[in-house]
């Protein structure tokens, strides 16, 4: 059965650089059984009910500023699944949760960095779906859990945000790594081995360096993490597969579930 993964996507910026996290992600790409299909919670599609892509063919979004123009001429021409939408959708339905179809909306850059490193030809259909910070993780975890039969049809499910994100706390021309940032990833790797729930949900509070690695109003890039936990509830299997750093604490984390 096809893990489920979560995945740091970074700055805007990995789309076109080469360093070790983005020749990790080519290399991952080549690694993973081929999915048939990709379902992608992504931290930049925030919405108060759960958001479902049918789009046929996806525009690329550029919703960030201030970068190079190659970024902004960089493409990702990747279509939908309307099939997997509505296995999604009855997914959902049986399990109770509520959700709405989106039918325009282009892959953000959440979503289009990190499929570009993964599959650069484009040519695995991709659903995108949205994530809600203001839902309890008991709550996300059970909206990933809903989608766990995907994966026996080799549907490969991710969360795309990061462990440790928090804009302000950046220092761009920093190697050096803040130790609050180790300390919270340190916690998170215990627990998340462990595939130890009650902890898990209860991260703001326990883990050390929580409130900077992810601060309350900045949630949404933590959270895709129970998503794709939830996908894989059947396996409870966790497995850091990458993690390193920059601009002393954003975090580039990879890790596999079932």
């Amino acid at each position: 059965m096809i893990p489920a993964l979560f995945i740091a996507h970074g700055a805007p910026l990995l789309a076109i650089e080469e360093n070790d996290y983005t020749r990790f992600l080519g290399q991952l790409g080549k690694r993973l059984p081929r999915p048939q299909a990709i379902v992608l919670f992504s931290a930049h599609w925030v919405a108060g009910t759960e958001q479902v892509s049918e789009v046929e063919q996806y525009d690329t979004m550029y919703d960030f500023g201030g970068f190079s123009d190659a970024l902004y001429q960089t493409k990702y021409a990747a279509r939908g699944s309307r099939q997997i939408a509505q296995q999604i959708e009855g997914l959902l339905r049986a399990n109770g949760v509520p959700f709405e179809v989106e039918r325009k909306r282009g892959l953000d850059h959440g979503a289009w960095v990190v499929l570009r490193l993964l599959y650069p030809s484009g040519d695995i259909p991709v659903v995108e779906m949205s994530v809600n910070p203001r839902l309890s993780p008991e709550q996300q975890y059970k909206i990933g859990r809903s989608l766990a039969t995907l994966r026996s049809n080799d549907v490969l499910v991710i969360g795309s945000g990061g462990t440790v994100h928090n804009l302000r706390a950046l220092q761009w021309q920093s190697d050096e790594v803040h130790e609050w940032a180790l300390e919270f990833d340190r916690w998170l790797e215990t627990h998340l081995k462990q595939w130890d729930l009650d902890a898990l949900y209860r991260y703001d509070t326990l883990a050390p360096g929580a409130a900077l690695a992810v601060p309350l109003d900045g949630n949404d890039h933590f959270i895709p993490i129970f998503y794709a936990m939830g996908a894989a509830d059947d396996r409870r299997r966790a497995s850091l597969l990458h993690r390193s750093y920059r601009y002393g604490n954003l975090s580039h984390s990879v890790w596999q579930f079932g």
